[in-house]
């Protein structure tokens, strides 16, 4: 089984897909951290991460142990990630490794992925397709408190208008935009906790077995 689970920033998607993964006992991927990777990679070498040869050399060439990368959850990241994705050369070099991760798990019983085009481009036959958002002041809100407990110094006004570029971005980007696939459930996390939203997706996923 293939588990899609789409969503803007900060929606609660990577939680809830950790979490299903775990309790089904199926193969994780985060399709964002190889975005972030490709982004970071772009800044270390001191280029532009809206440079399409600059991020299209970075992707073909992807370094996976920045996967594990403490500096790829920083907020430089995630923008760079977000102008990277953008562009068609980074998608088509990161495709076939989703694909492949989804439809060959490592431990062969499933796999739950999440990111921003998983159920409409990458996996468009998964058997279970997942929309988790919530409104931008929620994701934001979300978003300052794991900078803080971080150490890292952040501004509500800033972090804000971060998440809106870059749901702005995301979404009207031309190359697989940000959107519902159309046969998704959309579950918004607005005012459900950690263990609803799990609850929620658990019984759509017990549904389809």
């Amino acid at each position: 089984m293939i588990i899609a689970i789409d969503g803007p920033a900060a929606a609660g998607k990577g939680t809830l897909a950790r979490r299903l993964a775990q309790h089904l006992g199926y193969d994780f991927l985060d399709t964002g951290s190889l975005y972030r990777g490709v982004g970071l990679q772009v800044l270390r070498a001191g280029g532009d991460p809206a440079d399409p040869k600059a991020a299209k050399a970075a992707a073909e060439r992807l370094d996976l142990k920045l996967l594990a990368d403490p500096d790829l959850r920083d907020e430089a990241a995630a923008n760079a990630a977000s102008l990277v994705a953008a562009q068609p050369a980074v998608r088509a070099a990161l495709l076939d490794f989703q694909r492949n991760f989804a439809r060959k798990p490592p431990g062969g019983r499933g796999a739950v992925l999440d990111g921003r085009d998983v159920g409409t481009v990458v996996c468009p036959e998964a058997e279970v397709k997942l929309f988790i958002t919530a409104s931008s002041e929620a994701r934001a809100l979300r978003r300052l408190r794991e900078l803080q407990e971080a150490g890292q110094a952040a501004i509500w006004d800033a972090v804000l208008q971060d998440m809106r570029d870059r749901d702005a971005r995301d979404s009207r980007r031309d190359v697989a935009p940000l959107k519902p696939a159309a046969d998704a459930v959309v579950i918004d996390t607005t005012s459900l906790s950690p263990d609803q939203v799990f609850e929620a997706a658990l019984a759509i996923v017990d549904a389809k077995r």
